[in-house]
């Protein structure tokens, strides 16, 4: 099954596994189907010619080692580390937010690290061959970015608001990793579209919020009023399935056999998901907390 998520369409070893002729399984990873009942094996002696490395019948290279949860989980420290370690250092390297203080650099901060991280997701989300150091890259932008917002929102609101925002987005994730384990969830196709749709959907209208507020006009659907709370509550929804959807998608790649590169992109689309429900999250308190 084809997936409609971009990040993971790149690849379709991301999707459930196919049978071939003989009713076995053949997976898309290292590029080779298992073979089927009946069929020798490549690393069968008996097939092997006493040509060179070209020959038909040479014993295949080593493939490369596979994607497996480890792999996943290590470099997924690796890239949430990287974006609380640039958010952290955006938090104090610009100045607090108090009156006669000139908060043009936070500002800064926000509009550049924002936009680039938006332009680094669109790269990875649709770039075959996942790139490692676009996806640390990716990382950096979105710390700067979230750290500066998360500056804006503290002074905002105060009372802690930033670290219990980033409590519930970890327990969100592991609420939603026991659902998916223990309840045996199945993602299906219309499952898929409907978030797929739902994310860009939503990411359109901040777009056309942002526009509508360069000429002072806007509906304040992401603002902090009362309209904001349901667009935050809706997020917060999204980003569980979102979550759920990379959770079945890194099972598939890992059944699948996928190469241990393919673990980054795996990463990157568990990171969007996280800062999704963060950022929902912390706009959701912000609003609760000034009622």
């Amino acid at each position: 099954m084809q997936s409609n998520n971009p990040v993971f369409r790149n690849n379709e070893g991301f999707s459930k596994a196919s049978y071939n002729a003989y009713g076995n399984p053949t997976y898309a990873g290292n590029g080779a189907a298992y073979a089927g009942y009946g069929q020798a094996p490549a690393s069968d002696p008996s097939t092997w010619s006493v040509g060179g490395p070209t020959a038909p019948g040479y014993a295949p290279a080593e493939p490369s080692a596979p994607m497996t949860i480890d792999s996943v989980v290590q470099k997924g420290f690796i890239t949430i580390g990287v974006v609380l370690v640039a958010a952290l250092a955006t938090w104090l390297l610009t100045p607090d937010i108090r009156d006669g203080v000139d908060i043009a650099p936070l500002s800064a901060a926000l509009v550049v690290g924002g936009g680039a991280a938006f332009a680094l997701s669109l790269v990875n989300s649709f770039k075959r061959v996942v790139s490692p150091a676009l996806v640390l890259l990716f990382a950096v932008a979105e710390g700067v970015s979230l750290g500066a917002f998360s500056k804006l929102i503290d002074a905002y609101a105060g009372g802690g608001i930033v670290v219990q925002a980033v409590l519930g987005t970890f327990a969100a994730f592991a609420g939603t990793l026991a659902a998916y384990k223990f309840l045996d969830i199945r993602v299906g196709n219309k499952f898929r579209t409907f978030v797929v749709a739902a994310m860009f959907g939503m990411v359109g209208l901040s777009l056309v919020e942002l526009v509508l507020g360069l000429f002072g006009a806007s509906f304040g659907l992401f603002g902090l009023g009362g309209i904001g709370i349901i667009t935050a509550i809706a997020g917060l929804v999204l980003g569980v399935f979102m979550l759920i959807l990379d959770f079945d998608m890194i099972e598939n790649g890992i059944a699948n056999r996928l190469p241990e590169r393919e673990s980054w992109r795996a990463v990157f689309a568990l990171t969007v998901s996280l800062v999704w429900i963060y950022t929902n999250l912390l706009r959701l308190l912000a609003i609760l907390n000034d009622n």
